[in-house]
């Protein structure tokens, strides 16, 4: 037993000795060693793959190469990327429906569209959005702002301003009692004076027929578009006019509030800052009416103040009386009468005005005092407008309420009715009231123009 283990170690010992001297031994006379043995890096992701060894040598794991004495050093075997597993869930789990499948002819399909990350080196991942972010990440607020659309073009249609309706009328654009699909534009009135309407006079500005035949009737009348409408179906109309302001012993415009702006105004010829409150009232969008003293009965016991006009008189005095009282202020749209029990039945006084209103495009509005009025007679003749009131609203007796019921019962039995009243608070208060239950009754309540040239076209 004890000779196997000598043995043993003999040729175990013998081997050793004989492996280290041909190592040590066995090379050039140089002492050179045999071989050597050299480790170099893997190649990058960008490195071009390296030919392989050739045939009859010994190939290595990646990574090694052998350099022996006169050799040349053979090229390092390119690193392969280590697999990238990427968990893809099946259409069933998303539910997104399969695709149907392109017929080709045998070529692989197109190549997916890089994502981010793809050009990362081997080995690599980029992790997915949904991982939490490092505790020392900066709030989204100091992060570099991500890039945004491109603000959208700016509207050009806003560039141009919508073409002012009372603008259009003043320059006979359009007719200001066209119909007109915005309520807003239908209270719109034009602003007074218009240079085109405006005949300068020893006593001030006096209204006049534009050169391109606009009157100051038509252009500063407040836009009625039911005035238009005749025959069947067309709504009865009603129109109110409220005077009595500008008057010696007038109330203030204060009585006006809440008088609905259909509802025309009539001012006289006296008192301070006329003009301005014309133009306010007009801007409340009520149309104005001048407020003229004619003679009465009674006259002088009974004077509707100066610049009145009589019968003694001859007709060119009372063209200036008129001019006067025409040129304390402007934007009215014609002439009703203040007292003229006496003048307005005296035809050869009567005639030569209203033909001088007819001549600056003017209407004429008889309140309906007079009743043996010979106004309606020449106004035919002349082709003047002209109108006169069919109900003196508070002259009924019975009361305000009455006479607006038959106002009513007038316009549907004649398409359209006309009244006055005289500026008052609870008239003004109680006109108000009921012009807020016209729509239901089918009525529309319409300024005393738009009457008037219904009327007239009737």
């Amino acid at each position: 037993m004890k000779a196997l283990a000598v043995a043993c170690g003999i040729v175990f010992w013998s081997l050793v000795l004989g492996i280290t001297w041909f190592a040590l031994f066995s090379g050039s006379d140089k002492q050179e060693p045999f071989a050597e043995l050299q480790i170099e890096p893997a190649p990058g992701p960008q490195a071009v793959p390296q030919p392989q060894a050739p045939s009859g040598e010994i190939e290595f794991p990646p990574g090694f190469a052998i350099t022996g004495p006169g050799q040349q050093e053979v090229p390092a075997a390119p690193t392969p990327s280590p697999p990238v597993t990427t968990l893809t869930p099946s259409p069933d789990e998303i539910g997104v429906p399969d695709l149907p499948e392109t017929p080709g002819d045998g070529q692989p399909p197109p190549a997916a569209e890089a994502l981010p990350g793809d050009d990362m080196p081997p080995g690599v991942e980029v992790p997915p959005a949904d991982l939490p972010l490092p505790a020392d990440t900066p709030p989204a607020a100091d992060l570099p702002p991500a890039s945004e659309p491109p603000p959208p073009l700016p509207d050009r249609r806003s560039d141009t301003p919508e073409p002012d309706r009372s603008t259009q009328a003043a320059a006979g654009q359009i007719d200001p009692h066209a119909d007109s699909a915005s309520p807003a534009s239908q209270e719109s009135l034009v602003e007074a004076p218009v240079p085109d309407l405006v005949e300068e006079s020893e006593y001030g500005p006096l209204p006049r027929v534009a050169d391109d035949d606009r009157r100051p009737a038509e252009v500063y009348a407040r836009p009625a578009p039911h005035a238009s409408q005749t025959g069947l179906g067309a709504s009865a109309r009603v129109a109110i006019l409220i005077n009595g302001l500008g008057l010696p012993g007038a109330p203030s415009d204060d009585v006006l509030k809440g008088l609905p702006p259909p509802v025309s105004v009539a001012y006289g010829a006296y008192g301070r800052d006329l003009q301005d409150e014309v133009t306010a009232i007009r801007a409340a969008g009520h149309e104005v009416l001048l407020q003229i003293p004619l003679e009465p009965e009674n006259y002088p016991n009974e004077d509707p103040g100066p610049h009145t006009l009589l019968t003694t008189l001859p007709a060119d005095e009372n063209i200036k009386r008129l001019h006067w009282l025409m040129s304390r202020y402007t934007g009215y749209v014609g002439v009703t009468n203040f007292k003229g029990a006496k003048f307005e039945t005296a035809k050869d006084s009567l005639s030569p005005v209203l033909e001088e209103l007819k001549r600056r495009g003017l209407i004429y509005f008889d309140d309906g005092t007079v009743p043996s009025s010979t106004a309606a007679q020449i106004a035919s003749v002349l082709g003047l407008d002209y109108s006169s009131a069919d109900v003196q609203l508070d002259a009924t007796s019975g009361g305000l309420a009455k006479a607006l019921t038959e106002l009513e019962t007038m316009a549907r039995e004649h398409g359209s009715a006309i009244g006055v009243a005289k500026a008052k608070p609870q008239t003004v208060k109680q006109i108000a009231e009921w012009a807020g239950k016209l729509e239901a009754k089918g009525i529309v309540l319409v300024p005393v123009s738009a009457a008037v040239r219904s009327q007239r076209q009737s």
